[in-house]
């Protein structure tokens, strides 16, 4: 993929309001009531959301490793030191 061709970047302050209107394309291509165009149109533009996405969730992991760098994984708040 070249960098032309690279779905534009979601902040991690827009990845909600995308996954929303992901949710809103889902909920329109099951209805039915969509036209071919218009189911084709809806999908392309979830193909970009859902990349999008992705590259927004990569680039939060990559800074919870940097943030996490000491060597040591951190506990998740539900894990029990002995369990």
């Amino acid at each position: 993929m070249s960098q032309s061709d690279a779905p534009p970047a979601v902040s991690l302050a827009d990845f909600e309001a995308a996954v929303s209107e992901l949710e809103t394309i889902v909920e329109a291509m099951e209805s039915g009531d969509l036209g071919l165009e218009q189911a084709l149109q809806r999908f392309e533009r979830g193909v970009t959301l859902v990349k999008s996405c992705q590259e927004a969730v990569r680039h939060a992991e990559l800074r919870i490793r940097q943030l996490t760098e000491d060597g040591e994984e951190a506990p998740l708040p539900d894990d029990e030191p002995g369990s």
